[in-house]
């Protein structure tokens, strides 16, 4: 993806200027909410408004459900021919890449993610999901099994139907796009409730597959609050499945609600508290510690994946932390996210800045050690800032050391032995991620093997591609996002059995 020089100057001229069309979209269209609603989307960074959106409620759910419901009955996107929908979704693709500094802005100002980021990693990574699974759509096929003479026994794979998705605020255009993408690339038709805090782009996502030629009511945008909007998908007897991405508690709640209704599809990708394990004899102290700091600092921490829990071994234990506090210090310093030059904005809203706080006065209360950060950026009052943390000195039964904080704030463990550190990487509800850092492949191979997690990466941290499986293990949720795998999920199969005789 090519994109223009602009300076912080320029950035703020072009947010000022910043038009959007922050409607609900059902049927191709834009509407206002059935009972004209709307939520005030305010950048975190200064706490300006930035425009009201339409908010929705479970009568607009029911609008959008019933469009995506007569698409998918009538045929007009599962049966285009695969060629067809292959190309509609490379034109997609280019729409997206073509309005890609508008939508790297909608996330600046909405959740306060540094241009930066949005433009070398959230646009690209869009962009890579879409046309990754647009050249899927032909590659879908079924089995002919090895059947009695007499008969032809045939395995097809079709989609579900109507599917909801329920996407996050940390990577908005992303985590759309992760499922988005595959829904429609198998054939369904989508329901996407964004967040709330940061909806603008995932907005902007269906009007630009409905530009590429995109039938109108195959995907369609419902923005409002989850115990409202979200709760009427859930619980809607015409959705086939729901895919989400957020918090353990509501994916739980979101299981009872299938339960409730029409025992529809659950795939939940929800908390996580990765470790990050250094052993002794791992090759680069320096590079392992810059990639553990971007390992929880990356985004201001709000990444489901984030690498906050830090497996030090005892020899590590000094040189690590001052190389931390000395590079973290630098790597990531508060500043405007419209300045191309800031690599750690603001965290959402100022209510998950006091949420953040709160883990972290617990942290001090617990007996926990503040060797860096610790507080609100006290130059920026009017944004939510919180200032890079790391404590030093956590024991398992801290809640600092246990507890998904989704914010700037990593958690140091000191231990002496292999098995001590899986001991310690295990005993968390969550299973996300991991990673291992050492130069003897032997004691890679068994920690990847020992660890309970999803993802486990070796001598890196956040590595990968699509064709990577993307999900967890416990209370991380029970899917994969990313890769074939992915798409398979929102297909189901479907027996034939032709007797011949």
């Amino acid at each position: 993806m090519t994109t223009m020089s602009i300076d912080y100057a320029g950035w703020q001229a072009r947010a000022a200027a910043l038009s959007v069309d922050a409607g609900l979209f059902i049927e191709g269209q834009s509407c206002a909410a059935q009972d004209g609603a709307v939520i005030e989307a305010i950048n975190p960074a200064n706490g300006v408004k930035i425009a009201e959106m339409a908010c929705g409620s479970a009568a607009d759910i029911d609008r959008a459900v019933a469009s995506a419901k007569q698409a998918w009955e009538d045929g007009r996107w599962r049966y285009l021919t695969p060629r067809t929908r292959m190309d509609i979704f490379r034109r997609w693709a280019d729409l997206v890449e073509a309005h890609a500094l508008d939508l790297a802005l909608m996330e600046t100002v909405t959740m306060g993610k540094p241009i930066t980021d949005a433009l070398t990693i959230d646009l690209p990574e869009s962009l890579v999901t879409i046309r990754y699974f647009g050249e899927a759509i032909d590659k879908v096929s079924g089995s002919v099994t090895n059947s009695p003479q007499d008969a032809l026994h045939m395995v097809m794979r079709e989609p579900l139907g109507v599917v909801g998705a329920i996407s996050p605020w940390n990577y908005p255009l992303l985590m759309a796009a992760w499922k988005v993408a595959p829904a429609l690339a198998a054939g369904n038709c989508v329901v996407l409730k964004p967040s709330e805090k940061a909806a603008l782009s995932c907005i902007r996502l269906a009007q630009l597959f409905v530009e590429a030629g995109g039938p109108a009511g195959v995907f369609n945008v419902v923005v409002g609050y989850g115990q409202d909007a979200g709760r009427a998908l859930a619980l809607h007897p015409d959705v086939a499945k729901i895919s989400f991405t957020g918090s353990t508690g509501v994916g739980k709640q979101l299981m009872i609600y299938a339960g409730e209704s029409n025992l529809k599809r659950v795939s939940l990708e929800t908390g996580g508290k990765s470790p990050q394990i250094f052993m002794p004899d791992l090759q680069d102290l320096n590079t392992a510690v810059d990639r553990a700091i971007m390992g929880i600092f990356d985004n201001a921490g709000q990444v489901c994946n984030a690498g906050s829990r830090l497996l030090v071994h005892a020899d590590l234990h000094d040189a690590f932390v001052d190389r931390f506090v000395e590079r973290a210090a630098s790597l990531y310093a508060p500043g405007d996210p419209l300045d191309p030059a800031t690599s750690l904005g603001p965290v959402v809203s100022h209510t998950h800045q006091h949420s953040v706080l709160g883990h972290i006065m617990r942290g001090m209360a617990d007996g926990a050690a503040l060797a860096l950060g610790g507080a609100a950026d006290a130059a920026r009052p009017a944004g939510a800032y919180v200032q890079p943390t790391l404590f030093t000195g956590v024991t398992p039964d801290m809640a600092i050391g246990r507890d998904e904080i989704f914010g700037p704030v990593a958690a140091l463990f000191r231990f002496e032995r292999e098995e001590e550190a899986i001991a310690l990487a295990n005993d968390s509800v969550y299973g996300l991620a991991a990673s291992v850092w050492t130069s003897d492949v032997r004691q890679a191979h068994r920690m990847v093997k020992a660890l309970e997690a999803g993802v486990v990466w070796v001598n890196c941290f956040g590595d990968g591609d699509m064709t990577q499986p993307f999900g967890g293990y416990k209370q991380s949720g029970n899917t994969r996002d990313k890769s074939l795998e992915c798409l398979a999920g929102y297909m189901q199969s479907k027996s034939a059995w032709l007797n011949l005789a």
